[in-house]
Order: C-alpha cells, then sequence, then structure tokens
C-alpha cells in the first residue's frame, strides 16, 4: 500500500487548535449555528460545481440535481450533512481541514481576551465555518471525493478536536462531502427531527440549493403501512431553495435578509444595513449588499480576499468578484446577479467586459446611496460603522473622482465645536456653522486627537469661534493633500502658510496687525540670525492668543505626520525649513526682546524654538542640547 493511502495522524496548525478550544467554551450560548455554518459551506461547493461544470459538464458524473442532505440517527446520536457538490481531493482536506488559510489569523488570536462574551464577537468577525461542528460534537468525521477523481480516491477525514486529525483513502463512489457529527452527551436534542427542520428554516431557508430531509412517518398499526416504511426512505425539501435576492423585496423578511447575510459572509453578528435593488433596462441586475457591523482582521491588507459573489442568471460564477465595487468600499458583502454577462466568463473576460464598468458604477452608487440613507435615517448606527470602517472611506476621495462629493458628505470628523473625539461633524454641519464672512474649512493634523485639540495653532481659532476639524487618524494628510473643496469652499491646514481669515478679520484689525510687525522688526531680526539655518523666515504672529511661538511649513510643505509615516516606511523625505512665527504679546517674548546678552538670547531663542517643534508634534534634533539649555535657564531662575 503505498503512502498516499495510508492512514495519517496529523496535527493541527496552532492557531486551529487555538481557535477550537475558544470555540467550544465560547460559542455555548449559540452553539445552533453549527448547522447553518455546515450548510452553508454544502451550498458553496454545490454551486462550485455548478461552476467549474460550465467548462467540464462530465465533472456532474450523470448526477445534475445538486442537494444537501441532513440526517439523523437518535439511538447513535449522529448528525450528518451531506452535498453532492464539488468535493475535496486528499491535499484539499490536509489545507482547508488542518489550517486557517485565511490573513489576518495571528491579529485575530492577538485580540482574544478570555471574555467569552466579547470573544465570542471575535469570532463573528472573524468566520470560522466548518470548526464550528466541534461546539456540539465530540468527534467529526468527513467522507469526501473531489468531482472528476476516481472513486478510489476518496479521503476519509476524523478528530475529536483535541489537536490532532486522522486521514485516510477510501472508496467513495459519490462525489462531494459527508460530514457525521457525533454528538456529545449533552447535545443529543440536536438528533432530532424538529429540531433541525426548525434551524433549517431559521438559518438556511434562503439557501438556493434544496436541503433535504427524510419525510416524517406518522405513526400506524397497520401491517401494509408499516411494511411501506421499511422501504428505502423518502426525502423532501424544508427550505423554500430558492435565491432571496430574486424574490420581491415586499416578500422578504428582516430576519431572512439577516440570515442570508450570515450565510454570505460567514459573519456571527447581523448587518447594520442593507440594499436590495432589481434593475431593468439595457443593464439587467439584482443585487443585494450588505454593511458589516464589525471589520474584519484583514481589512487592511488590500490584498487579501474581497469583493460580491457573482452570480450570471442565478448560476454561480464567482466567490470573491472584486471588480464591482472600488477598493475603499472593499467592507460591502452581497451577491450581483447580471443578464448582461456571458455564463463562461472568467476573470480575463470580466476584466475587458464594458458591462462590467457599468456595473461598477450602478453597485457604487448603490453602496453609497446604502451609506447616505443610513447616515441620514440612524446617526447612531451610522456613527458605529464610522469607528469600524471611517479611515478606509477615506481612501474614496482619491480613488472615486466621480464620486468624490458623495464620497465628502460620508466624512465625519472629530471638531472643536465638540467636546471628545467620539462625538464627530460631517462637512455639511461644519459649512452650516461656519461664521459670517469665513471663506475656508478649517482643519489640523496630529498624531493623535490630543495633539490635535492642544495645538498651538488653534488659538485664534477658539478666540473668534471658527471651529476646526481635528485629524488625527494616519491617513488624514495624505487624504487632505488630494482635496481642494467642498461645497465651494477650500480647506486650509491652519499649522500651513500665512494665515488669513478673511472677513472674519476686520480692516482695523489686519492695519493693526501690519503695525505691530513693524515694530518688531527689530526683534525678528535678532531672531532670524540666532535661529540660523533651522528655519526659513521669522515673522510676527497673530494667530497665538496664548503660547510664545509655533512653527508654519508652507502651503505645500509635507507635515510632520506625513513625514513620521514616511520615514517609518524607509522612505527619503525632503527638507522642510519651517517659519518660526512669535507671539509679539507674550510675556516670554517681551522678556526676550529686552535681553541684551546675545549669548543668552540665542539660548532664549533655540529653546523656544524646540518648543514649538514639540508642540508641534516633531522630534528634536538635538534633544540633549535642548535639555542643557533648559536646565541652565532653570539654574538661572533659581539663583
Amino acid at each position: 500500500m503505498s503512502t498516499e493511502t495510508q492512514k495519517e495522524t496529523l496535527g493541527f496548525q496552532t492557531e486551529v487548535k487555538q481557535l477550537l478550544k475558544l470555540m467550544i467554551h465560547s460559542l455555548y450560548s449559540n452553539k445552533e449555528i453549527f448547522l447553518r455554518e455546515l450548510i452553508s459551506n454544502a451550498s458553496d461547493a454545490s454551486e462550485k460545481l455548478r461552476f467549474e461544470a460550465l467548462s467540464n459538464a462530465d465533472l456532474y458524473e450523470n448526477d445534475g440535481d445538486l442537494k444537501i442532505r441532513v440526517e439523523f440517527d437518535e439511538k447513535a446520536k449522529t448528525v450528518t450533512v451531506s452535498d453532492n457538490g464539488i468535493g475535496m481531493s486528499r491535499q484539499d482536506v490536509i489545507d482547508h481541514l488542518g489550517t486557517i488559510a485565511k490573513s489576518g489569523t495571528a491579529s485575530f488570536l492577538s485580540n482574544l481576551t478570555g471574555d467569552q462574551a466579547k470573544d465570542s464577537q471575535l469570532i463573528g468577525q472573524f468566520g470560522v465555518g466548518f470548526y464550528s461542528a466541534f461546539i456540539v460534537a465530540k468527534q467529526v468525521d468527513v467522507f469526501t471525493r473531489r468531482a472528476g477523481l476516481d472513486a478510489s480516491e476518496g479521503v476519509h477525514w476524523s478528530s475529536t478536536g483535541e489537536g490532532e486529525f486522522s486521514i485516510e483513502s477510501v472508496d467513495l463512489a459519490q462525489r462531494g462531502t459527508r460530514i457525521v457529527l457525533s454528538l456529545k452527551e449533552d447535545e443529543e436534542e440536536f438528533a432530532n427531527s424538529f429540531r433541525l427542520r426548525s434551524l433549517v428554516r431559521k438559518y438556511s431557508d434562503h439557501i438556493a440549493i434544496p436541503v433535504l430531509m427524510e419525510k416524517e412517518a406518522m405513526p400506524s398499526d397497520d401491517e401494509d403501512e408499516k411494511e411501506e416504511a421499511n422501504k428505502a426512505p423518502e426525502f423532501e425539501t424544508v427550505n423554500s431553495a430558492t435565491a432571496i435576492w430574486s424574490r420581491s423585496k415586499s416578500e422578504i423578511t428582516d430576519d431572512e435578509y439577516k440570515a442570508f447575510y450570515k450565510h454570505v459572509s460567514h459573519d456571527f453578528a447581523e448587518p447594520l444595513s442593507w440594499a436590495h435593488n432589481q434593475v431593468e433596462g439595457n443593464l439587467e441586475y439584482t443585487s443585494l449588499l450588505y454593511l458589516p457591523e464589525k471589520a474584519p482582521f484583514d481589512l487592511w491588507n488590500r490584498d487579501a480576499p474581497k469583493g460580491l459573489k457573482l452570480y450570471i442568471q442565478r448560476v454561480f460564477i464567482m466567490d470573491q468578484a472584486d471588480e464591482f465595487l472600488p477598493l475603499y468600499l472593499r467592507f460591502i458583502k452581497g451577491v450581483v446577479d447580471s443578464k448582461n454577462l456571458s455564463l463562461n466568463v472568467s476573470r480575463e473576460i470580466l476584466q475587458k467586459d464594458p458591462n462590467v464598468d457599468k456595473l461598477r458604477t450602478a453597485l457604487t452608487k448603490r453602496a453609497l446611496d446604502m451609506l447616505a440613507k443610513l447616515a441620514k435615517n440612524d446617526a447612531e448606527k451610522y456613527n458605529a460603522f464610522w469607528k469600524e470602517f471611517g479611515q478606509v472611506l477615506k481612501e474614496g476621495p482619491a480613488e472615486d473622482y466621480a464620486n468624490r462629493e458623495k464620497v465628502l458628505k460620508l466624512l465625519r470628523f472629530a471638531s472643536t465645536h465638540n467636546d471628545n473625539a467620539e462625538q464627530t461633524v460631517g462637512l455639511d454641519d461644519y459649512v452650516s456653522r461656519m461664521k459670517e464672512g469665513q471663506e475656508k474649512i478649517y482643519y489640523v493634523v496630529a498624531d493623535s486627537y490630543n495633539a490635535a485639540k492642544s495645538s498651538p495653532h488653534l488659538e485664534i481659532f477658539r478666540k473668534k469661534g471658527i471651529e476646526v476639524l481635528l485629524m488625527s487618524d494616519r491617513i488624514d494628510e495624505w487624504m487632505m493633500s488630494q482635496l481642494f473643496d467642498f461645497d465651494g469652499k477650500s480647506f486650509q491646514d491652519v499649522s500651513k502658510g500665512e494665515l488669513n481669515l478673511g472677513d472674519v478679520e476686520s480692516e482695523e484689525e489686519k492695519k493693526q496687525q501690519e503695525e505691530v510687525a513693524k515694530q518688531m522688526e527689530g526683534l525678528t531680526e535678532r531672531l532670524t540670525s540666532a535661529l540660523g539655518e533651522r528655519i526659513k523666515e521669522v515673522r510676527v504672529t497673530h494667530r497665538l492668543t496664548e503660547s510664545p511661538a509655533c512653527l508654519v511649513v508652507g502651503d505645500y510643505d509635507m507635515g510632520a505626520q506625513m513625514r513620521k509615516i514616511m520615514e517609518a516606511a524607509g522612505q527619503a523625505v525632503p527638507e522642510v525649513k519651517p517659519t518660526f512665527e512669535y507671539n509679539p504679546e507674550h510675556p516670554l517674548i517681551a522678556k526676550l526682546d529686552k535681553e541684551p546678552d546675545e549669548d543668552r538670547f540665542k539660548d532664549l531663542a533655540l529653546t523656544l524654538f524646540d518648543q514649538a517643534e514639540l508642540a508641534a508634534g516633531g522630534q528634536l534634533d538635538d534633544p540633549a542640547a535642548y535639555i542643557s539649555r533648559l536646565n541652565k535657564l532653570l539654574l538661572e531662575l533659581s539663583a
């Protein structure tokens, strides 16, 4: 006997061991979902066979009637879920049932808290499918053969979920997969016809593949009927077996929509929202799009699997068709079914078909409309969405110029209008509160919310009562570099360029600022000399009311946040010399102006420069020199 056909005992991947232990102990309150997951997997296997058979009808093996069976044995205490779908080869079994072949595993495990309720939610975000069987089973046996392989190439996989699994070759005349669950002693309730039927209708009624169960025979004393009962059992379909998206919206309940979402996404949580659309005309399609409640762990991996399930005239074509939504909407789940694409479509053909571009445009609009509707009708839910997916949506204005205005209306930011980072505002809200004469939308970018809120650049805006957007996400400076205006109002970083508040300031105020600048020309020249090569120029500021000085970069220079990100990535960044602005009304500046000793003047000037650098979120080139100067000044004060 060859090694290939011998029985092998292998160990689970480390992550699987941890996941199995977690599932068994954390999902006890939602254990019935095992049936939903196994039926969902069987449905996927059937749809994949249907797709592969488009180019190779022999895979049907003279059996094109795709179905899923759910059986039970009260005496043996088993539940069996079987399908005649695509099945698995020996290597498929090792790859899919011994490892978690999904990015984000390490992140998933690092987020486990030990709190059963919280960890249960994490499992829902990650998706576990097959492994949910071990919630109710003390042993799981899988018998499978991939369509097209010889009957002798069947595989038997078995495990108790304790860390190992065995695998051996067996003869299987029927293609597909049969999963036998040997129930734990306290889970025998599932070996019951009524219990299983109710679960199928509750969780899997929407599955387009028929789910069959044995007809229930009525008890009888009639000998002929008893003899009839000894014949092969008859099976009946217990689910509606129609594609939910093909039905009228008025016929579908919210519970059915939620159940279908869990089937499509393999998520345990319910969706935040959904949009179901049936479009007729030159471009005929049906779409059912969902907005998840929680972000998956691989959200920031732009190469991770994503996209919609693609059907063509209800024939499953592709599991993750990412051509139909832009990358910044990669969190959207759902299905699209079109009549305008060829049945023999492949990934290469998809990329060339002009109807794909039309569908992408239409579906992007549907997704953005769904978000806009949620933002308008349920602010609480939209805030929950924003916390999970806001940073991804911020990629949109740069990636999707055609929908830039729509995406901008969906963005949310912290603001000086509110007291904390949790309270966010939209750009429409900001514009509605703009001061009379205000021409720009002001914002500041920093490493954190607290740093943005405490920025000295905000002082004049607080005094004038002008709202400023507080940005601290890593993507913010890059995003703002791609934006120019909203609703006819240009954007202005308050830490860049010369400050011009437009008509918010009176002509008298502007004239007074010019006079002060002339009066302070002597100090400006001394500071320019003292700071030397560190700065581009020195000027009197009118943006400060409490701080003695601040640093300002040019309108088109790279900000501190972007510099840090690029440097951390090993990228070369251009040298940017800041402008040193000082507040002539601050006591420290008044004392500096009167300092006759040029060496001490220079120490004070450099100390103010370094403090301004720190306040702007920058890093000192020579921290030791700063500390030395500061200590020297402190000693002089204490003398």
